[in-house]
């Protein structure tokens, strides 16, 4: 599904080059469930951001369903970033002036989808990921881990190709986070959801099929769940995050 080649993206100019991303390669098979770590400046949330078009890479190239993202117009990348990909942010970025199904169908409702169709979609999508009751109320009436799954909800109505999470769990407690967790493997498992999610946590990553490491914008290393319990994978990905080198706390 996704085709990331040798991708390298630098910010600043003349004297003062930073180099975030060094020719990065990896390919992401639909139904996949993948996380990404690595320190503060390792490259990921970079990454991620050339991924989902909100920035550009400065050499290389990637790929959705072998199409370039690179030779999109700005017109087709709208159009791509709607019907396409999926965003799932730390803060949610739901719009407080509507309720919870308004959020959810928006980018339905942007694709001048009919309100009948609209209205089927959303109540198919809250009824799986076990929002149904909060569909009429306003994001300040519903808990963080709430606001969450309607974010998840609203990435995935449209039958997005690809869910792309920032740090899912960052703003949420622990028993929301595992909550968050489990639907998202749900959506990965029942859904057929293909889900790409930055993360510093360890605990997050462990519910992901693989994990890739960065380091200095580098693939660093990358783990493969298989058949392994959750638990053992976890205190797997904690080895490899130790021999990244520095503090571990600062990727946990």
């Amino acid at each position: 599904m996704l085709q990331v080649k040798n991708i390298e993206k630098y910010y600043g100019s003349k004297n003062n080059v930073t180099r975030a991303l060094d020719r990065v390669s990896f390919d992401v098979d639909a139904g996949e469930f993948i996380a990404i770590m690595g320190a503060s400046g390792s490259g990921k949330t970079t990454l991620l951001n050339c991924i989902s078009t909100i920035d550009t890479v400065s050499a290389g190239d990637i790929l959705l369903d072998g199409e370039s993202i690179a030779a999109l117009s700005e017109g087709e990348l709208a159009r791509f970033r709607r019907e396409r990909l999926g965003f799932v942010f730390q803060d949610f970025n739901l719009l407080d002036t509507l309720t919870i199904e308004e959020n959810i169908g928006l980018a339905l409702a942007l694709n001048h989808a009919d309100p009948s169709t609209v209205q089927r979609q959303v109540a198919d999508v809250a009824q799986k990921l076990g929002i149904s009751d909060i569909l009429p109320k306003f994001p300040y009436q519903v808990s963080g881990g709430q606001k969450q799954r309607a974010a998840c909800a609203r990435a995935m109505v449209a039958g997005q190709s690809l869910l792309l999470c920032d740090e899912p769990t960052g703003a949420l407690d622990s028993k929301a986070s595992k909550n968050l967790l489990e639907i998202m493997t749900k959506m990965n498992r029942d859904m057929g959801a293909t889900i790409l999610m930055v993360t510093h946590d360890a605990y997050s990553a462990s519910y992901a099929g693989r994990v890739l490491f960065l380091k200095d914008g580098r693939i660093f290393n990358e783990l493969l769940r298989g058949e392994r319990d959750r638990p053992v994978f976890y205190h797997e990905i904690l080895d490899v995050l130790a021999a990244l080198g520095g503090d571990v706390s600062d990727v946990i």
